[in-house]
């Protein structure tokens, strides 16, 4: 099986290289030192449509396959691979909404989350789990016309920046 990309595949993975070694390769050293999480930079991605990849277009999303994010991830990877990382957790986040928000959610997030005006993240993590999803025991049920989540306590700091995602803290 013979597998090559699409020039439209090819334009953006040279724009996201090209992005990785001008915006993000030069700063990342001192990012990881200096523990920056460098929002501005990330909102210079989204505006290339890297903040929403699979979100789809009525919301401001690039409406691309899963292979074409996993092209643009690696090659925002060559630049700094923790950005690129969140990068990959903001448009997962994000497409969530968009596949299983309904409409006036989709319509109240979407549009401020594809440009990064707001910021998306998820927590993973269970006391006998750590971040294995295979072992995770939290589960939802029915409670009458509600669904409550079944969790086990354990303390999750979450970004301060983030403004999409939900997390508790136990005492």
């Amino acid at each position: 099986m013979r597998f090559e990309l699409s020039e439209e595949q090819q334009a953006f993975q040279d724009v996201a290289r090209n992005f990785a070694a001008e915006e993000l390769a030069p700063h990342a050293a001192d990012w990881d030192r200096d523990a920056v999480f460098p929002v501005e930079t990330m909102r210079k991605a989204a505006a290339l449509g890297f903040a929403g990849i699979y979100v789809q277009e009525d919301v401001g999303g690039s409406a691309l396959t899963r292979l074409d994010a996993a092209l643009i991830f690696e090659a925002l990877s060559e630049g700094c691979t923790s950005t690129a990382a969140f990068m990959s957790i903001h448009n997962m986040a994000s497409w969530m909404i968009d596949r299983f928000g309904n409409e006036e959610q989709r319509q109240k997030w979407l549009p401020k989350l594809t440009p990064m005006d707001l910021i998306a993240s998820y927590c993973l993590t269970e006391p006998s789990s750590g971040s294995d999803a295979a072992s995770l025991k939290t589960k939802a049920v029915k409670d009458g016309a509600a669904d409550v989540a079944v969790l086990s306590p354990i303390h999750i700091c979450r970004s301060p920046r983030a403004h999409a995602g939900r997390t508790s803290r136990w005492a």
